[in-house]
């Protein structure tokens, strides 16, 4: 859980502008949601792999845990002019045991952009969110995450890295995103 809490603080202070107090955060949130929810475009993600570390598991778990995350889930997002993604989203996947589990929040990523029309574009972030799952009855837990992707125009290729300790946790998550407007 320590892991976590620093993943989660280095992540909220990434950006200097945002190095200030929690209600100095929360409410730069409250206005990005409410940004999102005047402009928006939607999001369709697609889960589908979850990699465990080779480094934290013994074969036995390696063997019996499944690592097709097939999924599906719908969001907003927007991006602001400063290139930075923000996305408020629910999917639901088949975790490493083979139930049905759903994560639901926001998330945000800064990118960086390159080709014609900042076409390209890669980048850093969090994910705070609930997760459920069946180890917990299904009761919403908080699950912070670290978030990295890569895109090509309305096509993103994103992942985030659940930290842990031996044999459980430490699973990199992946899924795609499609961004489009109605």
């Amino acid at each position: 859980m320590k892991k976590t809490g620093l993943l989660l603080g280095l992540f909220l202070l990434a950006k200097p502008a945002m190095a200030g107090t929690l209600s100095e955060w929360g409410d730069f949130l409250i206005e990005d949601i409410r940004a999102m929810r005047c402009r928006h475009s939607y999001d369709v993600y697609v889960p589908f792999y979850a990699w465990h570390n080779r480094l934290t598991y013994d074969q036995e778990h390696i063997d019996k845990y499944n690592e097709n995350a097939w999924g599906f889930g719908l969001g907003i997002s927007h991006v602001n002019t400063e290139n930075t993604w923000s996305g408020l989203y629910a999917m639901g996947f088949k975790d490493s045991n083979s139930y049905v589990e759903t994560y639901f929040g926001y998330a945000r990523q800064w990118n960086w952009t390159a080709g014609d029309d900042d076409q390209w574009r890669a980048g850093i972030g969090y994910a705070l969110g609930l997760t459920q799952r069946h180890e917990y009855a299904y009761i919403p837990v908080p699950l912070p995450l670290p978030l990295a992707g890569i895109g090509y125009r309305n096509f993103n290729l994103q992942a985030a890295y659940v930290p842990g300790v031996k044999n459980d946790g430490n699973v990199l998550f992946v899924f795609t995103r499609f961004n489009f407007s109605l």
